[in-house]
């Protein structure tokens, strides 16, 4: 028996066009798609019509221009690897004025999205302004030492977030200056919406794409959605290895990890932290036979689950599906959706693609 990471690519597939509804959308595959694998996702999105992608790190834009020869791919971080970026055809972010005056030689015939910073301030242009001056400075140039600026970009940082005004803020602030920008130049991409702004407001008008994470992998970006929006195909089983029965003050796991206070039957599961369970996941429940037991201790390669006497050895052991799922526990405080995923180890989990 061994613990296993199980993805089903009918439900995955599915799940895309019922997020999409048909809109015009750049998918997003950075930290190896989200833990769901790059090939498998990339293929994914390109056979649901997707043909625009994104992520954070040169090497997974490489391997997508591999994959997907047709393709746009933006890097949404900046490199000085510009003859890769050329050769592969990669669209790069262009993220302040400082970085063209430093760069402007080498940005010659690069692909650029001009990013603003907005409320995130993780990195960007901090004025509409300043692009306008990059422009400009570009212009200057002879043609053929010039920049292709091909897109402008914003990131949300707080459009799943309700108890504050900060999107409402951050939105106004991106929506104007984008209007006057697109008053006096042309973006072949315009793209801002992450999955929280895209669930909330729909594809915005006179973008060209949504820029989607997260809800294209089965979790909800905030907790008052309809779980129906989007659709789990990702499942992470293990087994019963063991049935012990604890007497009332006898303790199991590490440290005096849970004490019974009656006789309590538990369960011995062959999974742990080793294989990616957070800490904070282990203080919740986990599915057997279509029933919620609550988890007592977590080890390396173990968990120990209170149960009764319709749990066997052998029984199979839902930590996460459609029925559990990651973004519930998002929102019981576990860790963000991404975290749950990227926690995942791979290398000890035995990995099912059906």
């Amino acid at each position: 028996m061994t613990a296993k990471w199980t993805l089903d690519t009918q439900t995955f597939k599915d799940n895309i066009q019922h997020v999409i509804q048909g809109q015009p959308v750049m998918a997003v595959v950075k930290n190896n798609a989200y833990h769901y694998g790059l090939d498998f996702a990339v293929n994914a999105f390109l056979a649901a019509g997707i043909n625009t992608f994104s992520t954070t790190v040169l090497h997974e834009a490489v391997r997508v221009r591999e994959l997907a020869p047709q393709a746009t791919i933006f890097l949404m971080n900046p490199t000085t690897e510009f003859a890769v970026l050329k050769e592969n055809d990669i669209h790069m972010t262009l993220p302040s004025l400082e970085f063209y005056r430093q760069y402007q030689a080498e940005l010659s015939g690069i692909h650029v999205h001009m990013e603003f910073e907005n409320l995130l301030h993780r990195s960007g242009f901090k004025t509409f302004d300043e692009m306008r001056a990059v422009i400009k400075l570009d212009e200057q140039r002879l043609q053929h030492e010039q920049m292709h600026i091909r897109g402008i970009w914003t990131h949300f940082g707080y459009a799943d977030e309700f108890d504050v005004l900060d999107y409402n803020d951050e939105k106004s602030a991106w929506l104007t200056g984008l209007e006057a920008m697109l008053a006096d130049y042309h973006f072949d991409f315009v793209h801002a919406q992450n999955s929280a702004s895209f669930v909330r407001d729909g594809l915005f008008a006179q973008h060209t794409h949504a820029r989607l994470g997260i809800i294209l992998y089965g979790s909800r970006p905030y907790s008052n959605l309809d779980e129906k929006v989007t659709v789990q195909a990702l499942t992470v089983s293990a087994n019963v290895i063991q049935i012990r029965t604890l007497g009332a003050g006898e303790s199991a796991g590490y440290s005096f990890a849970y004490t019974a206070d009656k006789e309590t039957e538990i369960a011995v599961i062959d999974i742990g932290y080793g294989d990616g369970i957070l800490r904070t996941r282990s203080q919740h429940d986990c599915l057997i036979n279509g029933r919620r037991y609550p988890i007592r201790a977590l080890m390396m390669s173990h968990l120990f689950v209170e149960v009764d006497d319709k749990v066997k050895q052998g029984d199979t052991v839902i930590l996460y599906s459609n029925d559990i799922r990651i973004d519930e526990h998002t929102f019981k405080g576990v860790g963000a959706n991404s975290e749950q995923l990227s926690a995942l180890n791979h290398h000890s989990l035995k990995k099912e693609i059906i």
